[in-house]
Order: C-alpha cells, then structure tokens, then sequence
C-alpha cells in the first residue's frame, strides 16, 4: 500500500504545480451530490482494506477505497454495525464516499450522524503530506475536530487515506410499526414520544400515515407497542429503501429538496409532497416552487434547505453561509488546500 500512497502523493504535487483541479472519487455512487464535479479523477479504490478492527473496542479503521458493503459484512461476523445507517447509492460505495458525503439513514435520529461516528482519519493535504488527527478512542484536543468536520465536506479539503469509526451491536429485536395520521399530529406525536424513554429508532411520515421502527431488547419494544400503539408490520425492507431513497416518493420525481428544521417545526406551508424523517428534523420535499421560496421557508423555520437531487444546480446545492462561516470555510480551505485543487467548487463555487 505505500506503492499506492506514493502514487497519489505523486498526483497531489503535480496537480499543485500545474494548478490542475483533482476530482477524488471512490464508487462514484455519489457523483449526483454536491455541485458538478471538475477536475481529473483520482480514484481511491486502489487503497482498500481494513487496518485494525477489536469488536471488544467497537471500533474498525479501515483505508478510504474499502466497499462499504464489505465493512458491513465483516461488522455483520461480529453481530455489529455502523448505527448511522450510511446510504450506499450504489455497490460501489466506499468507506471515503461515506465520510464525504457526510449522510446518514434512518438510525440517525435515534444515534447520531455519520460526523458523531468518525474518531480518528490519516488525511492527504495539498502538500502530499499525510496527517493524522483523532484516533480510536472517543477524545480529541482542543480546537478544530479535524475528523468530524471532514464528513461531508466532499473531499475539499483533501484525500481521505483512512478512517476510524465508532460501531455498535445490532439491536436484540426490532419491530415496525404503522399509524394512520396527518402530518399535523405525526410532527406533535414524534415530539412527545421524543420526550419519553422509549426505543424509537427510525421513522418516517408521507401520506398519512407514519411508520416507526422500534430496536432493542423484547419487553421493551413490547412496552412501547402498547403505548404508542399502531399495527405491527415488516418494515425491514421499508427501513432499507428508505436509507437507500429507492420507494415511490424518491423515485416519482428528479428534483429533491432536504430541509433541515427544528424538529418541532409546524407543517412547512409548500407546495407539492413532503415526507418526514428523524422525528420531525429532516423534511424531504419534492415540488416546483423556487429556491428562493424553499430557503425562505426554511430559515424562518430556523433551518436551512439543500437541492439533494436533480434541479438546476446554477441556485447552489447548499444553503448560502453567513459570511463568518464562510470565512471560516475558507481558511480551512486555505490551509488544508492552499492551490485550490481537491474537488474545487464542490460545496460552493468560491471554495
């Protein structure tokens, strides 16, 4: 593997001397994502394989260019997994397009996102040195969480060499459950259930009814059922097509919004068809009405609103920053990066 860390050291300096743009790509099953890539591809998948992994310590580091599904696989041995539930898009996801992509699925409601997993990464910057930050344990130093803030920057910030992440067991049961209701009550309801020590660990509200995933061991996924109560149903493969967007609401439509929203946020007032994640805080909503109109309602809601899919690309994927946080963008930009040549204009077109 030093033969393949050469190589992209290699790459780096050329691309720096020459100021030719390098778009590091894995899988490529997230391509669609962000603004449209540039540069000349660096592929990762030539650096794979997992370095380290105790289940005892629920933690595996493995280099960027591993499959995704191959992880799964070897956490699945040891009864473990990634809890974030990762999307995958594609077979060919990697472990560096997940980081990248910053996107978790179902389970993050009720665990955390995929930057509250990553604990330590060896990072290439625009000098052809490769750093390391964090670790395999869950502490850091003071200052910049380099680890974290580097899932979902979309490789801006340079080539991710290898990654460490926090696993957990796989839950003793889990069950599904189905309750017809309008968005009005599913928003309040979510919140109150939010409020109280129950195993709620995904759910999702489109068309009148809600679906809930409960995990954990029997008598409490039984307690729960009784008071939250619902018909049970076998929504295992429900939970899957919902991590990987392929049932009817993702598929009708080629442009999709994700607002981001406090949880407790009342209907958003928009047209066209919206479906509810992660009790409220994740609002996915297929319409016509501008990106003006979209945003608007989103930072009134305290949110922000992101194109995820499709559209015109030319109103900016992502939610304009204030200006404090894009300075800040920028200069990590700028230290990390200084000849602007990883993945430029990805996130937003000045950095």
């Amino acid at each position: 593997m030093e033969q393949v860390i050469e190589q992209f050291k290699e790459r780096i300096l050329a691309a720096a001397a020459n100021k030719q743009p390098l778009r590091i790509r894995g899988g490529g099953t997230k391509d669609w994502y962000g603004q449209t890539p540039v540069g000349e591809l660096l592929d990762t998948r030539a650096y794979s394989g997992v370095v380290a992994y105790d289940p005892t310590e629920l933690v595996i580091t493995v280099r960027s260019g591993t499959p995704l599904a191959e992880v799964e696989a070897i956490l699945a041995e040891q009864n473990q997994m990634l809890a974030f539930e990762p999307p995958h898009f594609g077979p060919g996801a990697t472990i560096g397009g997940m980081v990248a992509s910053g996107l978790s699925g179902p389970g993050r409601v009720a665990v955390g996102a995929t930057r509250d997993f990553v604990l330590g990464v060896v990072l290439m910057d625009g000098k052809g040195e490769s750093l390391h930050f964090g670790g395999q344990v869950m502490k850091n130093v003071a200052g910049y969480d380099v680890s974290r803030m580097l899932a979902g920057s979309l490789g801006t910030l340079g080539l991710l060499l290898e990654v460490s992440v926090k696993v957990l067991p796989k839950p003793y049961a889990q069950t599904s459950l189905r309750l017809e209701m309008d968005e009005k009550d599913a928003i309040r309801r979510l919140n109150e259930w939010g409020g109280q020590p129950l195993p709620i660990s995904a759910s999702a509200w489109c068309d009148g009814a809600l679906m809930l995933r409960l995990s954990g061991a029997k008598a409490a996924l039984a307690a729960a059922q009784q008071t939250i109560g619902g018909a049970e149903v076998d929504g295992d493969d429900f939970w899957i097509a919902m991590r990987e967007q392929s049932n009817e609401f993702f598929t009708q439509s080629d442009v999709l919004w994700r607002l981001s929203v406090p949880s407790t946020t009342a209907p958003i007032a928009l047209n066209g068809q919206q479906l509810i994640e992660w009790g409220g805080a994740q609002r996915w909503l297929r319409t016509t009405e501008s990106a003006e109109t979209i945003r608007a309602a989103a930072a009134l809601a305290g949110g922000h609103a992101t194109l995820f899919r499709g559209g015109d690309k030319e109103v900016g994927v992502f939610h304009p920053l204030p200006p404090a946080l894009g300075r800040i963008h920028q200069n990590m930009k700028n230290n990390f990066d200084p000849d602007g040549i990883f993945n430029p204009g990805r996130m937003y077109a000045q950095y």
